[in-house]
């Protein structure tokens, strides 16, 4: 069953206005929140204050005296254990093959050492003129009116009216 103001309005003359708007957002959820950010940024700036008062009180007093630690008695840890003597182990000769040679590199083509002048061709006498008369555009007709399309007669109807 849905539920609908529009009868309350029309049946007791009452404007329910303030209850929501054409979004059907209502006016007091919106209220509420206005008041509840209000609240975040007065709680948020009080609390800078109280940081900023216990930091100015915290410079301004000495450091309290730090309690002082005992010292804790020395042990003497056991001797380490003699390190043991490793068996020389003969490694067999390297074997003694050449290395293979390096395959020849081909040279490179040597690059000429000057560089040829590049010649321009001569620049003309007198430069061409440019038109200072503007050609003149086509007309072009436009039709105004649609063509007409010849439609084809409906077929004949089978009952009778």
């Amino acid at each position: 069953m849905k539920l609908s103001l529009e009868g309350l309005r029309n049946d007791n003359n009452i404007d329910y206005e303030f209850l929501g708007n054409a979004s059907g957002e209502s006016y007091l959820v919106r209220a509420y929140v206005h008041c509840f950010i209000l609240s975040l940024v007065a709680a948020i700036t009080l609390s800078v204050l109280d940081v900023s008062f216990g930091a100015r009180h915290l410079l301004q007093t000495s450091a309290p005296a730090l309690p002082t630690i005992p010292s804790l008695p020395k042990v003497s840890m056991p001797p380490l254990p003699a390190m043991p003597t490793l068996p020389k182990v003969a490694f067999p000769p390297l074997p003694t093959t050449p290395l293979p040679t390096l395959p020849t590199i081909p040279k490179l083509p040597t690059m000429p050492t000057t560089i040829p002048k590049l010649v321009l061709p001569p620049l003309p006498a007198s430069l061409p003129t440019i038109p200072t008369a503007m050609p003149s555009i086509p007309k072009i007709n436009i039709p105004t009116t649609f063509p007409s399309i010849p439609f084809f007669s409906p077929p004949p109807s089978t009952t009778s009216p």
